[in-house]
């Protein structure tokens, strides 16, 4: 999990733990449980892939909704 966050700099990974915590904590979960982990991973994906960081958190629920 903590290997993906490698490749991210400072900025990219306050984003993805902002959106993740958040997420879980909309979602009544723990970010070390199964989901809260596939959520960081779709996060890191997201802002790999260069999604706007306004739009980090609705698409992460999107995408977390979706699987």
């Amino acid at each position: 999990m903590l290997q993906s966050l490698i490749s991210l700099d400072d900025h990219e990974i306050n984003l993805v733990t902002d959106a993740v915590q958040q997420w879980c904590s909309e979602n009544k979960l723990d970010i070390d449980s199964v989901e809260g982990r596939r959520a960081i991973t779709i996060a890191v994906d997201l802002v790999q892939t260069n999604t706007a960081p306004e739009q980090l958190l609705a698409e992460l629920s999107q995408q977390m909704n979706q699987r």
